[in-house]
């Protein structure tokens, strides 16, 4: 479970076991995760955050589009 990014409390990493899936990112603060889609952008399923947290986060996702992609790329092949 690689760990790509930390913004504040939030820890943006893949599950290994993943790699058939289109590219995405699991993020996760306490208890609450979110898997948002890469290409394009945009949430496959989240649990325990609120809208306001899912738009912050979709921002964060889209700012820093090009390390996640890369990084995906990188670990997977």
């Amino acid at each position: 479970m690689p760990t790509v990014l930390r913004i504040g409390a939030f820890r943006f990493y893949f599950y290994s076991h993943e790699p058939n899936e289109p590219p995405h990112v699991h993020i996760d603060r306490g208890e609450a995760t979110i898997k948002v889609w890469l290409e394009p952008v945009g949430v496959a399923k989240s649990r325990g955050f609120r809208a306001h947290e899912i738009n912050e986060m979709l921002a964060m996702v889209e700012a820093n589009h090009a390390l996640l992609l890369e990084a995906w790329h990188e670990y997977f092949g």
